[in-house]
This record gives C-alpha cells, structure tokens and sequence, in this order.
C-alpha cells in the first residue's frame, strides 16, 4: 500500500511503470523490424494506459448524498453489519465490483475529514465473494462528515495487488475527488450508519463521484 498526494494527470500515474517499458520495448521490436511483434505489444501498451484512465468527472449538487467510490456493478448489500474500524456502531455495507474495464481510480462518496486509516494485509480471493471483505488485503479509511462517520474499504481482488491510497489522517477531502486506485480487478465496501438509506440495489452500475448510492434521512 502506498500513499501519495494528488493525482490529476488523465493516465494515473501508477500505470507509468507498466505503459512507458512496453512503449521502449514496442520501439525497439520495430527498430530491429520485428513490425508485428512491435504492434502487439503497442496494443497491449494502450489496453493498459486504458485500464488507469483517470477521466475528470464533475459530482451533482445535493445535500446528505453519498457517491460511489467507484464504477463498477454492486454485487452486496448488507443491511446490518459491524466494522472494527468504527466499533458499537450497527452499519449498512455497499459493495461495489470493479473489473479490467472499468476506471480504477476511487473517489470520495462524501466531503470530510480522514480521521483513521489501516491497511490490513489478507488474502486474494475473487473480489466479489462476500469473504473478500474481511479476508483479503484491504485498506480502509474512516471519514468524519455530514455530521457522521463512514468507512470506505478498497479492497484487493484475485488478481489485485496493488491498492493505492493517496491522502493521510487529517486530511480534509472534498466529494468526488479522487483519493486512490487499485490494479487489475478489485472491490469497494462502503459503510454507512443507519441514518442513511441506500438507493441502490444488487447488479446496479454505478460509476465514481457521479451515481448516488445513499441518501441520508
């Protein structure tokens, strides 16, 4: 897990140390006149640079919202659960799937202060298993705002290794900012009190800082 402040460029930059060797590797295969060769490799080059694709999204107005962290399908909604990171408190969980195709980069479902974060090593099993959640390595990161606390989980897949967390405690983060990233697959729990009602249901699609997922009552 890494943390690390900002990132606007339109290709995230964890994506660099995959796109730019394959782009010098795809150079040199049509240097020495391996053509096809040098155009796989650029294909696969560009699939990549897709993959951490970091669109500028601007979220709607509204008071008491809550916005997906992430696009993707919502494969889990519990409707009374607990977390160790915010303990005595009955919760709602909403899990949001990410695949290959999806945009990567999480973005905060409300504006606050970060006032926990831990980074829990785990497992790998496939991200939409209900397990997943405790089980596998995860980062979790408690937000104080709108007069309440809400945990948002990024949870690494089977075939993600890499979560990206790009704020520290303290911070004060704005809604549908971006906050981090996690490679090839994975998933997003968010935890909300019971004062929020979801409104969204399972197999939705919903995409980062723009789809509303709660409301609070």
């Amino acid at each position: 897990m890494i943390c690390k402040a900002g990132h606007y460029e339109p290709i995230a930059r964890e994506g660099f140390v995959f796109i730019i060797p394959m782009m010098a590797i795809s150079f040199i295969l049509w240097w020495t006149g391996y053509l096809w060769g040098s155009f796989a490799v650029l294909l696969l080059s560009v699939a990549i640079a897709l993959f951490f694709r970091n669109p500028e999204r601007i979220p709607p107005p509204g008071d008491g919202i809550v916005l997906s962290p992430a696009d993707g399908r919502v494969v889990e909604i519990v409707q009374q659960v607990g977390s160790a990171n915010m303990p005595g408190v009955q919760l709602k969980r909403v899990s949001i799937f990410m695949s290959i195709f999806d945009v990567h980069v999480n973005r905060w479902p409300i504006s606050g202060t970060v006032v926990k974060i831990r980074h829990v090593p785990g497992r790998f099993l496939d991200a939409r298993e209900p397990a997943a959640s405790e089980i596998n390595e995860h980062n979790s990161v408690v937000l104080q705002g709108q007069g309440n606390s809400i945990e948002v989980v990024q949870v690494a897949g089977k075939i993600a290794r890499r979560i990206a967390c790009w704020v520290e405690e303290g911070d004060q983060v704005a809604q549908g900012e971006r906050f981090g990233l996690i490679r090839f697959g994975s998933r997003l729990d968010v935890y909300l009190p019971d004062d929020y009602s979801i409104v969204v249901g399972p197999s939705d699609v919903v995409r980062a800082g723009l789809s509303i997922i709660a409301r609070k009552q």
